[in-house]
């Protein structure tokens, strides 16, 4: 099977925490136009990080290169972040709504805070699976992030220059990627909006 010499990055990812790991050919990925409309409306870090709309490649540049790009390993890592039904209807809604009780607005910070932990450690396995392929001969695997980076506290977006290039990475979803119709197609589905445990999926192209 084509997909057997790429076993040792999913077991890599299984050692790394998912909980699920699948390589799928790159044509299986959805890319769309319609994505981007979430970052330019209702994303509050659009224009304000160099790995976010507008720095990065557009879509159709972005499906250019994806043309050139033959698999991708998807990996599933559960959260360490969880919040209750009524906090999970409000974790947008309570850093824009003044009526927003204050106990709602501590649970909904402490989620966020949690779940910005829990991109990180995606972020660093994804970086390794990585290494491992680049290691491996692949050297051009790239690795996309779940959701914004969150390498820094505040990107150094002024200034224009990433401090951490050889680590910060596009999102997913930055570059027009549909992640929910992605992981339906590969046979691992991720539910949006999440009931309490919200599940982050990892993408690395590989050729």
């Amino acid at each position: 099977m084509a997909y057997k010499k790429f076993d040792f990055l999913m077991r890599l990812a299984l050692e790394l925490g998912a909980t699920e790991a699948k390589v799928i050919p790159a044509s299986r990925i959805v890319v769309e136009q319609r994505v981007l409309l979430k970052c330019r409306v209702g994303c509050d870090t659009y224009n304000k990080k160099l790995m976010c709309p507008p720095f990065v490649p557009t879509v159709d540049e972005f499906k250019k290169m994806l043309r050139e790009y033959r698999y991708a390993l998807l990996a599933k890592y559960p959260a360490r972040a969880q919040t209750e039904e009524d906090v999970g209807r409000s974790l947008l809604k309570h850093r824009y709504d003044p009526s927003a009780s204050a106990e709602m607005k501590e649970k909904a910070s402490k989620f966020w805070s949690d779940w910005t932990k829990d991109k990180k450690r995606v972020h660093l396995a994804l970086l390794e699976l990585e290494k491992a392929a680049f290691n491996k001969g692949y050297v051009f695997a790239m690795g996309f992030s779940t959701g914004s980076c969150a390498l820094c506290e505040k990107c150094n977006v002024e200034a224009g220059v990433c401090i951490h290039p050889t680590m910060a990475r596009y999102p997913e979803h930055a570059v027009g990627i549909n992640m929910k119709k992605t992981a339906q197609k590969a046979g691992m589905p991720i539910t949006f909006p999440f009931p309490g445990k919200p599940e982050a999926i990892s993408l690395m192209l590989i050729d």
